[in-house]
């Protein structure tokens, strides 16, 4: 347990140090800032799309760091560290995905009442997409972790975790968008896919780093 909160501390001080949690947030606001400028400014269009407007924002400002979350552990060799230290890789993996969690979920929901303001998302509307993204955004971190694992040391890394990452996204994106009154079951799909993926990813990501080694 001590070398899980380890890495988690680790994670969110080289996260927070270098600034890469500031432009997924950034990307993330500027989507949500153009939107209401492409479609006009009609206020029930605006909150009828508004919910899949902020999850497909937060899924494109997701992949932005996926490259970095555990290629340079892989190249600098700390990863071949904590398994002579005899740390599992499926624990480092999930360690990871804490920290990265910890790191971009808080930004992001505080950011998704200031894109609520801009897409004029009612308050009630605003309630149910903010719980939606606690919910799933544990999934697109576990997603992040495990497409980064994939794809670590591949040329073309970035175009790559993009083809990987997005279509293992789309039942999240789905069930958060349709989360709220019209589909009351929506919140719970939702958690059922994060928790699978939360559960499964870090030992998807645990076996690419071993066979990374090999």
């Amino acid at each position: 347990m001590s070398a899980f909160v380890a890495i988690v501390r680790r994670e969110l001080r080289r996260a927070w140090s270098s600034g890469g949690l500031l432009l997924p947030v950034v990307f993330f606001l500027l989507v949500a800032t153009l939107f209401p400028f492409a479609i006009g400014p009609d206020p029930r269009l605006l909150a009828r799309i508004g919910p899949g407007v902020v999850w497909a924002a937060a899924l494109l400002a997701a992949l932005l760091p996926v490259e970095r979350l555990v290629a340079p552990d892989a190249e600098s060799g700390m990863l071949d560290q904590f398994a002579v230290r005899g740390i599992p890789d499926a624990l480092v993996a999930a360690a990871k995905m804490t920290g990265h969690w910890l790191g971009f979920a808080p930004p992001l929901l505080v950011a998704t009442v200031i894109a609520a303001a801009l897409l004029q998302i009612p308050g009630d509307a605003l309630l149910i997409l903010l719980a939606a993204l606690a919910i799933g955004t544990p999934g697109l971190a576990a997603l992040g972790i495990a497409t980064s694992a994939l794809v670590a040391g591949l040329r073309g890394a970035g175009a790559l975790a993009g083809l990987v990452m997005l279509p293992f996204a789309v039942p999240l994106v789905i069930f958060g968008a349709s989360a709220g009154a019209d589909t009351p079951g929506g919140l719970k799909l939702l958690a059922a896919v994060s928790l699978l993926l939360v559960a499964g990813c870090p030992f998807v990501a645990g076996a690419a780093v071993r066979m990374g080694r090999s």
